[in-house]
């Protein structure tokens, strides 16, 4: 079918999954042939719109933004917003949610991918812990994101003598995923893709509930030449197949075939990162794991921790994953965050989600828009300017059960100026936006629940390193040539915690040269393994 063809699928009212991790998988052909069709007759109208992940990128993948139109679109469900850069404008979409001109929820990531699911296993809900004492909790803001949202997609419920949340599963009338090849019998493969994402969830889902599956696809091939071990999603789920042979595989990447695993690199295509406030924090964080640890990736400074364990000669001693589903290899970071180069293994979303929620990972490097004294995060808005971030994404899953955090980022942040000289710190110039602050804006995680979880939390900048106890953040190390009066508690919005033994940070972290961190017993004594 042609784009718009398939847009006649969707009737007025229906509740629509996308596929989509910013440019990986998204099925942009068919989103642009909806708002084509939308343009000429007023049709599709009132569309309720359900994402896991953000749907398109600030970089020439429309994306969601093909449906920014009020009469369009009624509802938004979405894991994560696509964000950018303070430089770049803000989507279309944005601009509606704030004007109240769509209702708009943001809810975990990982619960989006189960609830699925649960929607193709016709559950009432998904039950978790996930999101408790966060703003996703319907005792805070239920995730709605404006005023005109109403409180109806999550509810406290006791169970076992425990409190969780319920999250209600609801039909879905289509669903639009993307793949790589398919037959004319409607199979999905995905050969040139750097993730799965919960695709075959989300067909079900629509499939079950009587619903339609449009499947964008780069090529179609005669029936019986896909090896069914490689098949995503059976052609009895696939209603209609469009074909879009330009689609590029991630942002700012038309195609590389280490990220979808045909080949293997034989080299990392990165350069040793240069040495400032970055690769200060970067190397602390990785300081602070261990050989054997499995360790989830978030976006932002603490994705370049992989860098540094290359430059260290400890790669090979930890696994790397990233919550799309790729386990393995080095992640991608910027823009093109969500797959890897070199991965071992690209499994299901879902199925990623169910290590995440299970406690299967060990390590969890995080970073953060803004931190209170209680140890509480926000990732997930910045009222001044909401499109630079995306909102909840897998952060909430990843950052309540994993037993080790370690967030990462400046103290500071817009126009900050920070020089690594003589093995010391300068702060040539102060950011104007204070990070640690009196309150949060958003809790994204909960500080006072994680140290009562007895999870281990540490808080890493470039000038110290603060660790979560049951009394709030506790100063533990300052970096040298920092004062701690001046350049540390001025520069937050509450009075500061110091430890009794407070230390300098590690010398050689702040020095041109390795750390040498391959020959310290640590990383060679499998004793230290987690």
């Amino acid at each position: 079918l042609t784009p718009e063809e398939a847009a006649r699928l969707i009737p007025s009212g229906a509740t629509v999954t996308i596929s989509s991790s910013a440019a990986q998988l998204v099925p942009d052909k068919v989103l642009g042939g909806i708002e084509a069709r939308f343009l000429a007759s007023g049709e599709p109208r009132d569309l309720t719109v359900v994402f896991p992940v953000a749907v398109g990128d600030s970089f020439g993948t429309v994306g969601l933004d093909h449906l920014a139109y009020p009469a369009l679109i009624r509802r938004l469900i979405g894991g994560s917003y696509v964000n950018g850069p303070a430089s770049k404008p803000s989507p279309k979409i944005y601009a509606m949610i704030h004007a109240d001109q769509v209702e708009a929820y943001n809810l975990p990531l990982g619960v989006l991918m189960h609830l699925h699911r649960d929607i193709a296993a016709r559950k009432p809900g998904t039950i978790t812990k996930i999101g408790l004492g966060t703003f996703v909790d319907p005792r805070e803001e239920g995730g709605r994101m404006n005023r005109v949202t109403p409180p109806d997609l999550v509810e406290v419920v006791q169970l076992l003598g425990e409190e969780w949340l319920l999250y209600r599963t609801f039909p879905i009338d289509v669903a639009i995923i993307r793949g790589t090849t398919a037959d004319t019998h409607g199979n999905l493969t995905l050969e040139h893709e750097g993730v799965v994402l919960a695709i075959l969830a989300q067909a079900m889902a629509a499939h079950n509930s009587g619903g339609k599956v449009i499947a964008q696809v780069k090529r179609v091939v005669a029936p019986g030449t896909l090896s069914p071990h490689l098949v995503k999603v059976p052609g009895i789920l696939v209603d209609a197949i469009v074909v879009d042979p330009d689609q590029r595989q991630n942002t700012g990447i038309a195609y590389d075939p280490a990220i979808s695993g045909e080949i293997r690199a034989a080299t990392y295509p990165v350069e040793p990162l240069s040495l400032g406030p970055e690769k200060v924090i970067a190397r602390r964080a990785l300081c602070q794991l261990c050989p054997g640890d499995i360790v989830n990736l978030g976006f932002g400074i603490s994705s370049l921790v992989p860098q540094i364990a290359l430059e260290e000669g400890v790669f090979d001693r930890l696994s790397f994953t990233v919550e799309q589903g790729a386990i393995g290899g080095l992640p991608l970071t910027g823009f093109a965050f969500g797959a890897s180069h070199n991965p071992e293994a690209i499994i299901d979303s879902a199925a990623q989600f169910d290590l995440i929620d299970g406690g299967g990972v060990t390590a969890g490097c995080l970073s953060f828009a803004e931190v209170d004294g209680q140890g509480n995060v926000n990732v997930s808005r910045l009222a001044a300017q909401p499109h630079v971030l995306a909102g909840a994404g897998g952060f909430i899953n990843i950052a309540q059960v994993t037993r080790k955090i370690l967030y990462c980022g400046t103290l500071t942040a817009g126009g900050l100026d920070i020089r690594v000289e003589g093995g010391r710190i300068r702060i040539a110039r102060e950011g104007r936006f204070q990070k640690f602050v009196a309150r949060t804006q958003h809790v994204t995680f909960n500080g006072p629940l994680a140290a009562k979880q007895g999870q281990e939390v540490w808080y890493i900048t470039e000038r110290g390193v603060f660790r979560l106890t049951t009394d709030g953040l506790l100063l533990t190390e300052v970096a040298p040539g920092v004062d701690v009066d001046k350049e540390i508690q001025a520069r937050v919005g509450f009075p500061l915690r110091v430890s009794q033994d407070l230390r300098r940070m590690d010398p050689r972290l702040f020095g041109a040269d390795r750390m040498g961190l391959a020959e310290e017993p640590h990383w060679l004594n499998p004793a230290h393994a987690q």
